[in-house]
């Protein structure tokens, strides 16, 4: 009678097979180029592309950052302009708003951006749980 054996290699391959769907679908997820903050939930959320977009955050506190760099009102002006000069058929902007952030403050930078002459504007959003 032969005696049972257990074949590894099938094993590894799996194993390498599942570890590399994981990486692909982490780089894969949609990063935020704005500071972290607390999203407001909304139940109509889509996914967006944020290439070729800017992205500005306005915190609880409501302080306003470019991508990642906190920057003052004047600043924030010069950068819209700039932003709009090198883009200006195709220049997209990315709220990312906290949901305790100051209402007038978003609707400043809201405001801010449409005089602009930039008519893409997106929220960002969280998807709200199925049953809230």
């Amino acid at each position: 009678m032969k005696k049972a054996r257990i074949e590894i290699i099938p094993l590894i391959d799996v194993v390498f097979f599942l570890l590399a769907t994981f990486v692909l679908f982490t780089l894969s997820l949609n990063k935020s180029q704005g500071l972290s903050v607390s999203l407001p939930q909304s139940e109509t959320s889509e996914i967006r592309d944020p290439s070729g977009s800017a992205t500005i955050s306005v915190t609880q506190e409501g302080t306003i950052a470019w991508d990642k760099d906190p920057v003052t009102l004047d600043e924030f002006l010069t950068r819209l302009k700039s932003f709009k000069n090198q883009h200006p058929e195709d220049a997209r902007i990315l709220i990312n708003g906290d949901e305790n952030a100051p209402f007038n403050q978003a609707i400043y930078v809201f405001d801010e951006v449409r005089k602009s002459g930039i008519q893409k504007v997106l929220i960002e959003t969280r998807v709200k749980p199925a049953g809230s």
